[in-house]
């Protein structure tokens, strides 16, 4: 038997609630992101700045403090180069300048800002409200790569001859998981020798899954590299639902739950995530996962702070964090049950 560590989730940083028309409520009893508080807490300060570099103390990475140190936008391509001159160069002292991959870019993200979307009291400077690139290709269709906005920290795909901010990071304390990528490719998709490339398929940094990743507890599946414990059924309402309607009925599955195998929660945003095989799509799951019934698209317990009466979801046939409306009957409902588990 052995006792899962410390979450590989982090917090998500949201210490607000809000109802469905986006209006402040206490969050007793709501079953939100806020109340739950779900994930690894924030160090208090949160960043440590050394010269021209920041020190992110969750995480361990290192990025630098000039959130745009290329100047101006660039290619997938243009961005790898522009680390690449940064190494040769020495930046800040040092030589192992790297492209972020998914896990570490999102990681920066605080769900309780906008505009941008970063930790309160942050140092970074010459930040702007646009796209930036990670290394990770998206599985979906490997032309395209992953990025994040900074105004309110939605994650798509683009496309890798399109413009974008640069970003780089060093170093790193070995909290992140790996995203699953594997495999490298160029700028028309296709699979290519990885060394040298720079991209998260080349490096795959980050903790290693364990194997088997998944553990078969007969009605739920227990995330051994998370400790996260998630409804086999992948769809416990049978029907794409309302905000209010999937917080809803997660009470109702936890009040028939049998005596100790309750606890289910709405997942915030970041347990979402934690799902994502960045290697994969349709859906975007590990090889190997227990779970049926599994959609395209799911409710997190997470308010969207940049419009409070929409919430943020997994789009999981590409891997993608966006958000929907949280009275639109749009999106489906896995319930997951946080706290330390021992397997």
């Amino acid at each position: 038997m052995q006792k899962e560590e410390a979450p590989a989730v982090l917090a998500t940083g949201q210490t607000g609630c809000y109802d469905e028309n986006g209006l402040a409520i206490d969050c007793a009893g709501s079953g939100q992101d806020a109340e739950t508080g779900y994930g690894l807490p924030w160090p208090q300060p949160r960043f440590r700045e050394e010269g021209e570099t920041v020190v992110d103390l969750l995480t361990g990475l290192c990025w630098t403090k000039n959130a745009n140190p290329g100047e101006f936008p660039r290619t997938w391509p243009e961005a790898f180069s522009l680390v690449r001159v940064m190494n040769e160069e020495g930046y800040a002292g040092f030589r192992d300048w790297r492209l972020p991959n998914r896990k570490e870019l999102i990681s920066l993200m605080s769900y309780q800002a906008k505009k941008p979307s970063l930790p309160a009291g942050h140092p970074f400077a010459n930040l702007f409200l646009g796209w930036y690139w990670s290394a990770t290709s998206a599985a979906i269709d490997p032309r395209y790569a992953w990025y994040v906005h900074l105004e309110g920290a939605r994650m798509f795909y683009g496309r890798k001859d399109q413009y974008s901010l640069v970003w780089p990071v060093r170093g790193g304390g070995g909290v992140l998981p790996r995203t699953g990528q594997a495999t490298c490719h160029g700028l028309d998709g296709v699979i290519i020798d990885p060394a040298g490339t720079g991209q998260d398929g080349e490096l795959r940094l980050g903790r290693p899954w364990p194997v088997p990743r998944f553990h078969d507890l007969g009605e739920s599946v227990l995330d051994r590299l998370t400790g996260l414990r998630w409804l086999k059924n992948a769809d416990l309402t049978g029907e794409p639902v309302s905000w209010a309607e999937a917080l809803a009925a997660i009470g109702k599955l936890n009040s028939q739950a049998p005596a100790g195998l309750g606890g289910w929660q709405l997942p915030n945003i970041n347990a979402m995530e934690s799902l994502v095989d960045c290697g994969r799509s349709n859906p975007a799951l590990p090889e190997g996962h227990f779970f049926r019934n599994v959609r395209d698209t799911y409710w997190s317990a997470t308010t969207s702070f940049f419009e409070t009466d929409w919430a943020w979801a997994l789009y999981l046939e590409k891997g993608a964090l966006g958000v929907g409306y949280k009275k639109g009957r749009t999106f489906f409902v896995w319930p997951v049950a946080y706290g330390e588990l021992v397997f």
